[in-house]
């Protein structure tokens, strides 16, 4: 039986202990991982795009625990969802939006149906979905919890997406900074799989400007602003060594552009 837990409480604290102390209590022998309690307080954006990058990595039968709840106490749905080969439990409030194409079964939570681990309003998590996830991780029936869900919600904010404004010219915004620092954009390897790697390839983010696209961190000294594809898969800023996001003063939403010269434009200078 293996459970995580995602959060936005911050590492220490009474709240994940007690979550942890309802799993282990409900389900005796289960291995409870923390996957990150470092989500910003209230960032259900943030914990569904962690979720979306992590969870396909993890085991068939995993249950995914995610409590950033901003409408705890308030009549937003919790869901139970099988997807992807494993379960996932947590508030209908755009977490799990990202399933919707891959969802097997889903269910709106019925309180009345669960053993609850104590009836406050404003802590869900340790009451009515820890033993909700606990109860899964045993094997139980999704159905015992309720009934169907037809969708499961999706974020109101509009995703950032790669815009291709002209031939040779590619923008996106930054959608996370990194722990180190890093600036990681929207901007998938896809969209730029007509660039040039090499310096014909200028990065800008305001003022700031790097040249080519690198393979690692470490191809430049220390101090230098590069640009590479991260492990997800997307474009992104860094400094060498350093940390991208307070050095040139960026954060979510800016907008890094991506300029080459086409081939048939050089083409055509050269017939001129």
């Amino acid at each position: 039986m293996l459970i995580t837990l995602t959060t936005d409480f911050g590492p220490g604290g009474r709240y994940v202990a007690q979550m942890k102390g309802v799993l282990y209590a409900r389900a005796p022998g289960a291995t409870v991982v923390d996957l990150s309690h470092d989500v910003a307080p209230q960032d259900v954006a943030g914990a569904a795009r962690l979720l979306e990058a992590v969870a396909p990595y993890w085991p068939q039968r995993t249950v995914h625990l995610v409590v950033v709840d901003p409408g705890v106490g308030t009549d937003r749905p919790i869901v139970a969802v099988e997807a992807l080969g494993q379960r996932f439990v947590g508030p209908d409030n755009g977490l799990f939006g990202w399933l919707n194409d891959a969802v097997d079964r889903a269910v709106a939570v019925d309180p009345l149906r669960v053993e609850l681990a104590g009836d406050s309003s404003t802590f869900h998590g340790r009451d009515l979905m820890a033993p909700v996830a606990a109860r899964l991780a045993q094997g139980a029936d999704l159905h015992e919890f309720g009934k169907a869900c037809e969708s499961l919600a999706e974020l109101a904010t509009t995703a950032a997406v790669a815009v291709r404004d002209r031939e040779g010219l590619v923008a996106g915004e930054v959608t996370e900074v990194d722990r180190y620092g890093n600036l990681i954009t929207c901007v998938p390897e896809s969209a730029l799989a007509d660039a040039p790697r090499d310096g014909r390839l200028r990065i800008t983010l305001g003022e700031h400007e790097t040249f080519g696209l690198w393979r690692a961190y470490g191809e430049h000294p220390p101090g230098t602003l590069v640009a590479l594809v991260g492990s997800g898969g997307h474009a992104e800023l860094a400094i060498v060594n350093g940390d991208a996001a307070a050095m040139l003063g960026a954060r979510v939403g800016d907008t890094v552009r991506f300029e080459w010269e086409p081939p048939n434009r050089s083409n055509r200078h050269e017939s001129e």
